[in-house]
């Protein structure tokens, strides 16, 4: 029987409607199961409950009985008669038990929620259209559809420390917070690194970091993310842009296999920032600060733009065509990369039917941190089992095919994004061969070759991945790439047209896609318009006796913690 045919429900009235849920939900997430949203500030969905804003208060009662008989109390017109609760409860720390019954717009609700604004906004600076969080602050959300709209306090405000740098990548202005904890709650409970508490009493009351520490652990830019207000801001973000000018694309975090869900923020083709995107299945609510770097490697110095023959210039036309002229001239070996799509990795498998060679995949095998960076630091190693590109455990080195190449039983390589110089192949054995090279940036592979071939970070391009759960997910094209660069897809396609002398020269996800299908039984009934935002677990048992790194962790376990 599965988890969700186990979990009891029960029944709860919520402004009137009922509605079907979980036993021990609490009722802000009820409430949001009938789109009724319930106003809160230090709830968060996977952190403990401190009740400590009281944003969330609600009107709560129970159908009366009577006590003699058991039976229910009815009002003249049939309908059970409540028992109101003589004083509002917090939504956040209620669980949803049989019978209950809830108000969330009565008037006592109301005046609560104006009330706890007022305080709220008490000592807080009102400097919105300078605030880095404006655009996405639920308190000045909140303020004005909960608020009463104006103020009666007329005393000077109390003055906190503004711009602290409490770890090199967060900021903090103390004026702004509003006390929530969430911030010192994820550092304790998901990231067990307990540097962040409230100091001072009442209005005095300061968030900091305790003596000789700082938030410097590489999950602190979630601090930021959850953050209801403008307290905590990232260094890097920080006065860059407006959010309301700015385009969310989905996409995967391609640092290890977790395949963490992600929003590229983006404007005029110029990405600003990075956030986690929620998966309750993949990474929670969070990601890495590392995570949300990597876009900058799209203006990295050494990105490969234009296509070399060594090292001179030419265009892709003519590449490709090399490329086509090179592969039946002798013994090619083929080195895949666990950077590629899936998508990608289907082609690069119909490349080498094609031109059949021996393939070469190396892994990229680091230390995890048990959170969600895993110890492969790849993000598609599971989709070339997938595609069928590789069965063996990648290699550790590449001494065999040195080997070969000294022994002159090898006169073509086709590398996808590796350096072979990291894996034992000196740049003077790399120099005897035909040496075909596709990547994103320049390395010392890519310079003594004799065609290289610039390809698109995952930001410029959609495709999918499987994940170390197996779970394919997709990611879609948020930025265009460099002027003159031609989707991998295309550059795959084009010269495995050339070499069957065909004029195909264009390629799509949406083409691909129907290939795959017919080919790859696990991939038969899906397509890539059909997958959902959070993936499709793909069956991982055909490939139980690989050794992954890691194994096959289901994933985040840091979990959250029962309601109190």
């Amino acid at each position: 029987m599965s988890n969700q045919q186990q979990v009891e429900k029960v029944i709860v009235n919520i402004d009137g409607i009922d509605v079907p849920v979980p036993k021990g939900t609490n009722i802000i997430e009820a409430a949001a199961l009938v789109n009724t949203e319930i106003p809160h500030y230090c709830y968060h969905p996977k952190l403990t409950v401190p009740g400590n804003c009281r944003m969330c208060l609600i009107e709560m009662g129970m159908a009366m009985k009577d006590r003699a008989t058991g039976q229910p109390i009815l009002e003249s017109d049939g309908t059970p008669k409540i028992g109101w609760i003589p004083r509002p409860a917090i939504a956040c720390a209620t669980q949803a038990a049989p019978g209950m019954y809830i108000k969330t717009k009565s008037e006592l609700v109301k005046n609560c929620q104006k009330g706890v604004m007022e305080f709220l906004l008490i000592n807080h600076p009102l400097d919105c259209p300078i605030c880095d969080q404006a655009g996405e602050c639920r308190l000045q959300e909140f303020s004005i559809e909960y608020g009463r709209g104006y103020s009666r306090f007329v005393e000077n405000k109390i003055v906190k420390p503004k711009r602290t740098l409490i770890g090199p990548r967060v900021m903090l202005d103390d004026e702004r917070c509003i006390l929530c904890s969430r911030c010192i709650r994820f550092c304790q409970e998901v990231v067990h690194d307990d540097v962040l508490g409230f100091i001072d009493r009442g209005s005095y009351s300061t968030l900091t970091t305790y003596p000789g520490k700082q938030l410097d652990n590489n999950y602190s830019l979630n601090t930021v993310d959850i953050c209801p207000v403008g307290a905590l801001t990232s260094t890097d973000f920080r006065f860059k842009m407006r959010v309301w000018f700015l385009k969310k694309t989905n996409s995967i975090c391609t640092e290890s296999s977790v395949g963490v869900n992600t929003e590229v923020w983006s404007r005029e083709g110029i990405i600003y920032r990075i956030t986690p995107r929620r998966n309750d299945d993949v990474n929670d609510t969070w990601m890495s600060d590392s995570g949300r770097e990597l876009y900058k490697l799209i203006e990295s110095e050494n990105r490969l733009r234009k296509a070399r023959s060594h090292g001179v210039a030419i265009s892709l036309d003519e590449a490709h065509i090399r490329c086509a002229e090179i592969l039946p001239t002798g013994k090619t070996v083929y080195i895949g990369s666990s950077h590629m799509s899936v998508e990608e990795q289907f082609l690069f498998k119909d490349l080498i039917v094609q031109h059949p060679g021996e393939v070469y995949w190396v892994s990229h095998v680091d230390e995890g941190d048990n959170l969600l960076i895993s110890s492969d630091r790849t993000p598609n190693l599971r989709g070339a089992l997938i595609t069928g590109l590789i069965k063996d455990v990648p290699v550790d080195n590449l001494d065999n095919l040195a080997k070969l190449i000294e022994n002159g039983e090898v006169q073509n390589i086709i590398v996808y994004h590796e350096d072979l110089t990291r894996y034992g192949i000196s740049e003077s054995q790399l120099k005897k061969l035909n040496v075909i090279y596709l990547g994103t940036h320049v390395n010392p592979t890519s310079e003594v070759a004799r065609i290289a071939i610039p390809t698109l970070m995952v930001f410029e391009k959609s495709g999918t991945f499987v994940n170390q759960q197996f779970r394919l997910q997709k990611f879609v094209q948020a930025v265009p790439g460099p002027i003159g660069i031609m989707p991998d897809i295309n550059t795959l396609n084009r010269i495995i047209s050339l070499l069957k002398k065909e004029n195909d020269t264009f390629s799509s996800i949406k083409l691909i896609w129907r290939q795959m299908q017919s080919s790859i039984p696990q991939l038969r009934d899906l397509s890539f318009e059909t997958i959902p935002d959070g993936g499709i677990l793909l069956n991982a048992e055909d490939y139980g006796a690989f050794d992954f790194p890691e194994g096959k962790t289901l994933h985040f376990e840091a979990k959250t913690k029962s309601q109190v």
